[in-house]
C-alpha cells in the first residue's frame, strides 16, 4: 500500500508540472475542489443516520480534505487525503448504543475540473483501503457467541476509483469505475460500475439554505453481479459547494454496506444529519 502512495504522489507531482507551469498555488485550501458525490455511500461523512424500523443507528465520522490546489483561470488541480469511518450501532434501553460493525477507509485522491462556458466537468481519481471489524457490542455475554451466529471474518480491500463527471449549474451527473487490485475475501469481484446525479436547488430563492435530491447506482458482484440504490432527499445549510450542515432523508437498497455484512442484503430508509466540514 505504501508502494502505490509513492507511485500515486510522484505521478500527480509529474502532472502538476506539466498542465500548470504558471498557476496560483494553494497548501490546504479551505474547500473541496471536488465535492462529495451525495448519493454515493462510499463518501467521508460527520453525523448520525437513524435507520427505521431497525432499532440501529449509523456514525459517521471522518473527513476528506485537500491539501494542495493549482489553479488557473479556468482549470483546477487538487490533491487530498480521505480518512473516515462508517460504523452500526445498536439502540438499547437507557440509552445504550452498542457498536455492532464498522469499516474503516483510508487514501489519497486527487480531482480535476475545468469550466466551458456554462458547464463544469472533470474527474475525482482515489486510492484507498477499507477494512471491516465487528466489535464488542456484536458480542452476546448472554449464550457466550457471536450474534446471528456471525463470526467475524477478513474483509480488507484496496481500490482504484475515476469519477467523471459533466455540471451544468447545481446538476451533477457522474460515472465510476472502481477495480479492487488487492480484496479478501475472494469471491468479491474486482471491478464496480456507478452511475448517479445530485442536484441542489440554491438558486431558487430559499436564502441561506438549499433543497437537494441524490441519487445512485452501483453495479458490483459476489459471485454474480447485483446491484445497490442509493436515493436521497435533504436540505444543506450553507453555501451548496462548501462547508455547512445537511439534513436528509435515505433509501438504499442493496447488500449491506458494512463489509463483515458485505453478503446480506437489506432494504430500509434513514433520516439523519451531516456535518459537511
Amino acid at each position: 500500500m505504501i508502494k502505490t502512495f509513492t507511485q500515486f504522489a510522484a505521478i500527480i507531482l509529474i502532472i502538476t508540472i506539466k498542465l500548470f507551469p504558471q498557476s496560483q498555488k494553494v497548501w490546504f485550501p479551505d474547500d473541496l475542489n471536488i465535492q462529495p458525490f451525495t448519493a454515493n455511500v462510499i463518501e467521508a461523512k460527520a453525523g448520525f443516520e437513524f435507520l427505521l424500523a431497525k432499532s440501529e443507528i449509523r456514525l459517521n465520522a471522518g473527513t476528506s480534505r485537500d491539501f494542495y490546489k493549482v489553479s488557473d483561470e479556468n482549470s483546477t488541480l487538487s490533491f487530498g487525503v480521505d480518512f473516515f469511518t462508517y460504523s452500526l450501532l445498536r439502540s438499547e434501553s437507557d440509552f445504550h448504543f452498542p457498536v455492532d460493525a464498522i469499516d474503516y477507509l483510508f487514501g489519497l485522491n486527487a480531482g480535476y475540473k475545468t469550466k466551458d462556458e456554462d458547464k463544469e466537468y472533470g474527474f475525482r481519481l482515489r486510492v484507498s483501503h477499507i477494512s471491516a471489524h465487528f466489535v464488542d457490542g456484536h458480542f452476546d455475554y448472554s449464550i457466550n457467541s457471536w450474534r446471528n451466529g456471525r463470526s467475524p471474518q477478513v474483509y480488507s480491500r484496496e481500490f482504484i476509483e475515476i469519477f467523471p463527471f459533466i455540471k451544468f449549474g447545481s446538476l451533477r451527473f457522474y460515472s465510476g469505475f472502481t477495480y479492487l487490485f488487492n480484496v479478501t475475501p475472494d469471491n468479491l469481484g474486482k471491478e464496480i460500475y456507478q452511475a448517479g446525479f445530485d442536484y441542489y436547488m440554491h438558486n431558487a430563492g430559499f436564502g441561506i439554505f438549499s433543497p437537494f435530491i441524490a441519487y445512485d447506482f452501483k453495479l458490483s458482484k459476489i459471485e454474480k453481479f447485483f446491484g445497490n440504490n442509493s436515493f436521497m432527499l435533504g436540505i444543506k445549510f450553507g453555501h451548496y459547494e462548501s462547508k455547512g450542515f445537511s439534513i436528509r432523508f435515505s433509501y438504499l437498497s442493496g447488500k449491506s454496506i458494512h463489509g463483515e455484512y458485505y453478503n446480506i442484503r437489506e432494504k430500509y430508509s434513514s433520516i439523519g444529519f451531516n456535518l459537511e466540514l
